[in-house]
């Protein structure tokens, strides 16, 4: 793997550079290529999406959510690390009723 000197994010290799998605920097690639692996890109199912405009809804939860818009007991949910990996992980909910969204940190 390659990271940004930019940004800091996961480069990949594109005719023959390495290019940043995230800030669009581009630099020759550092070291042999057998020293590189590459993957395929995750679609579809596998991508758990949280921004504010997704249109994958996550899991849905048990009843123990309340929605403070509609009073609803069910959302959808995903799980972000958002902080230091030693801090717990930032669950994000979208009402299955009315799309008010909320995070809850643990």
């Amino acid at each position: 793997m390659q990271f940004c000197d930019e940004c800091g994010s996961m480069m990949k290799k594109q005719d023959g550079m390495m290019i940043c998605d995230s800030c669009g920097h581009s630099e020759e690639q550092q070291g042999n290529a057998e020293d590189f692996t590459t993957t395929t890109e995750q679609t579809g199912t596998e991508l758990i999406e949280t921004e504010e405009d997704a249109n994958f809804e996550g899991k849905p939860t048990d009843d123990s959510i309340t929605c403070d818009e509609c009073g609803n007991g069910t959302a959808w949910y995903t799980i972000k690390q958002t902080g230091a990996a030693d801090e717990p992980p930032t669950r994000f909910f979208k009402c299955t009723e009315c799309g008010n969204r909320w995070r809850e940190y643990n």
